[in-house]
């Protein structure tokens, strides 16, 4: 990995962590729309940036580090200003910001005791963040179009999600456990 600063895929990232104070705002003050326009924006310069650095070999240290924290940070934030809207139950908000501060420690306490290993992101992490984004694109378009059947979805797709959150959690648990018993 180069260790540059200034690539394209590091601005892209670094744009789309300008505009999380922007989206909290939209969301804060009910323009759900451009809530929305702006998380459709972030998703596709999530998707460009990580084929940009492939294609244009300009994959960074930063960029490894700074990405996942930009995503964490929209959907962790998505999270708490939909709950703090009556948007999404604080239930649901609760879990899946608490996962995120286990995985958060979990490095931490990874990084701390055995050194560096790599974390990748297993199934069950992929597809809890795949249902977690699907519920916040539902929420907020249920915000601007109030239909019946994305409720039944919006419903159902929030107790997916807490499954997942659930699953993840423990599978995430049980991966540091075992990397913290090789190390010692």
């Amino acid at each position: 990995m180069k260790s540059r600063i200034f690539t394209v895929p590091n601005e892209l990232t670094f744009l789309r962590l300008a505009f999380l104070p922007v989206f909290i705002i939209a969301i804060q003050y009910d323009r759900y729309l451009w809530a929305l326009g702006i998380l459709v924006a972030g998703g596709l310069s999530d998707a460009l940036d990580g084929w940009l650095a492939r294609s244009l070999n300009q994959k960074t240290a930063l960029g490894a580090y700074l990405d996942p924290i930009a995503d964490k940070l929209l959907m962790s934030s998505s999270y708490f200003v939909l709950a703090l809207k009556g948007k999404i139950g604080w239930w649901l908000a609760i879990l899946v910001l608490g996962r995120d501060v286990l995985l958060l420690v979990a490095c931490a306490v990874i990084l701390l005791t055995v050194g560096y290993r790599p974390f990748p992101p297993s199934i069950w992490g992929k597809l809890t963040t795949f249902f977690e984004i699907v519920l916040v694109v539902l929420v907020l378009v249920m915000a601007i179009w109030n239909h019946l059947g994305l409720s039944v979805a919006r419903e159902m797709c929030g107790y997916l999600v807490a499954v997942l959150v659930i699953t993840s959690g423990l599978h995430y648990s049980i991966v540091v456990s075992r990397q913290l018993h090789a190390g010692q």
